[in-house]
């Protein structure tokens, strides 16, 4: 039997549609509330391009894009210099300026990275269908969607893609389109790549001296270079340089808060969004200096060579650098995300933990945290688990939670009392511990925090999808359709896509998502733990599953 999500939550205690157009997704009209399209319109001709059609200016040269379907298109614009060779593992340098209308039509290059499974036999790949091309350190490249050129200033939402901070791009999954916020919303949507894995954040610190005092955290300093190319280049796209809000899922919602603690960020940045990821310290320096020194040691070069680490193929370095990770883990060093991740080097991220509202060189933003039910949902590709007891599932988490698990399964079955042993496995597994934790700490600032948490369930694999990781990004976006391989499509998703990308915009000019379409949402505080659930049914609960999770500490 499956659960009534709208009563779900009420017996636990805790408690109009958009279109969405794309390459891969069929244009059929429809009529709603912020996007109206009818058939004659749909019969117009839908792609311009031409020598006068999308030319912006921006501080380097002309950029020239496209028109599709009343929204511009700007495609792999430069922010930075190629990072191959010399500037590898240095801070993004400017790109060259150019003096004829350079075009702009197709998405950039991702950054160097092992890709997901991409066979025919792969679930994940017919799910997300990720968009990639190729790979090249010359990665600095960003996009723009924008509703006019007419230097009208729009919110600016500039999105940081998922993939922990080892993989991903800025157009991965098709639910990443900007087309139908920008035309719903009037605002700008910009997408980024940047630096990943060990180009991104090899800590060469200790071992390459001032030169190389950054090398941890060039990954970070590229967003942060996207950003100022924002703010110096977006009013010429219809955009606002002073009301930008950065927006990211899993590991991109870790790049939200890091990018909202780095003193590089302030003004640059006027709020935020993490979605399913979140960070409240950056890693180690001791640990990743150490791994800098392995670096060295497994490529056989002493300190006096690192040029050479910028010379070689980056297929060759990743490989290096992987293998000194490897090395240094095996040798009792735990090092997060093995070591290629955002740093605490007290420089461009602060020690400690994030959002101190003692230190005024940090952005203090106004901040959304939002998760899903089932993060982790065991048995997407594993039907035989449906049937689980609940004896069964404390035996699955006992690895990670040893005698207590017994405990907290019992815990979350009496807070969730209509959930089966299955999905009280997907909750436990995908817990809220850090995504309030990271609310909490962001409460040390004055702006204000609020707090999500998804429910919406897909209705494929018989329903054993759930609510997963990533689902609710082409909620936000208007992109239910487009992304049918999360959603199924059709009216029931796009319903509440329309609330949520009403708040979302609603964010995106106020700093408050209270908007029409959803009950009044308001402030988050740890002592009541404000949460609004969303679903087909939207409500704001206190704390929502706090009894059940007080059991995992």
């Amino acid at each position: 039997m499956t659960i009534n999500r709208r009563n779900f939550f009420g017996k636990a205690g805790v408690g109009i549609a958009a279109c969405s157009f794309g390459a891969v997704a069929p244009l059929t009209a429809c009529s709603t509330s912020s996007i109206s399209v009818s058939d004659e319109k749909l019969d117009d001709q839908q792609l311009f391009i031409g020598e006068n059609i999308a030319v912006a200016d921006t501080v380097y040269g002309k950029v020239k894009g496209f028109l599709l379907r009343g929204i511009y298109n700007f495609r792999g614009i430069p922010y930075g210099a190629d990072t191959s060779g010399k500037n590898r593992f240095l801070p993004p340098q400017k790109p060259e300026p150019w003096t004829n209308v350079r075009p702009a039509v197709f998405y950039g290059s991702s950054s160097p990275q092992d890709i997901y499974d991409r066979s025919p036999e792969s679930y994940g790949v017919f799910v997300d269908h990720w968009n990639y091309d190729v790979l090249s350190e010359d990665c600095l490249r960003l996009n723009v969607w924008s509703p006019a050129l007419d230097g009208k200033k729009r919110p600016v939402l500039v999105w940081l893609h998922g993939g922990g901070f080892s993989r991903g791009n800025g157009i991965e999954q098709d639910g990443y389109n900007g087309e139908n916020i920008s035309r719903s919303g009037d605002v700008v949507y910009v997408s980024i790549n940047h630096r990943l894995g060990p180009l991104g954040f090899t800590d060469l610190s200790s071992v390459g001296g001032e030169k190389f005092k950054s090398s941890g955290n060039v990954g970070m300093l590229d967003i942060i270079s996207a950003l100022e190319w924002v703010n110096a280049n977006i009013q010429n796209f219809g955009g606002d340089p002073g009301n930008v809000t950065v927006m990211g899922q899993s590991g991109g919602g870790s790049k939200v808060c890091n990018v909202a603690t780095m003193p590089a960020a302030k003004g640059l940045v006027h709020k935020g969004v993490a979605l399913s990821g979140e960070s409240v310290r950056g890693g180690n320096q001791e640990y990743t200096q150490k791994l800098g020194e392995y670096i060295l040691k497994e490529a056989g070069l002493s300190s006096s060579q690192i040029n050479k680490l910028q010379e070689m193929p980056w297929e060759k370095y990743m490989d290096i650098a992987y293998k000194a990770s490897s090395r240094l883990q095996k040798e009792g060093l735990n090092i997060r995300r093995g070591g290629f991740g955002p740093i605490a080097d007290g420089i461009n991220i602060p020690k400690g933990d994030y959002f101190n509202a003692e230190d005024s060189s940090l952005p203090d933003i106004p901040m959304i945290f939002c998760s899903t039910f089932h993060e982790w949902n065991p048995d997407r590709d594993n039907p035989e688990l449906e049937n689980i007891t609940m004896d069964e599932v404390a035996e699955k988490i006992k690895g990670s939670y040893g005698d207590k698990s017994k405990e907290i399964v019992s815990a979350y079955a009496k807070q969730f009392p209509e959930a089966r042993p299955i999905e009280i496995w997907a909750l436990i597994a995908s817990n809220r511990r850090g995504i309030v934790n990271a609310a909490d700490t962001k409460l040390q600032q004055k702006s204000p925090v609020y707090m999500a948490w998804f429910g919406w369930e897909s209705p494929l694999f018989d329903g054993r999808h759930r609510a997963f990781h990533c689902i609710d990004i082409s909620f936000w976006f208007l992109n239910t359709d487009l992304m049918i391989t999360h959603t199924g499509g059709g009216a029931r998703p796009r319903t509440l896509s329309a609330k949520m990308a009403d708040a979302l915009l609603n964010f995106l000019r106020t700093g408050d998502p209270n908007c029409e379409k959803l009950p009044e949402w308001p402030k988050y505080t740890s002592e009541s733990g404000e949460t609004m659930v969303l679903d087909d049914t939207c409500a704001v609960k206190n704390n929502p599953d706090g009894e059940a999770r007080k059991h995992l500490s």
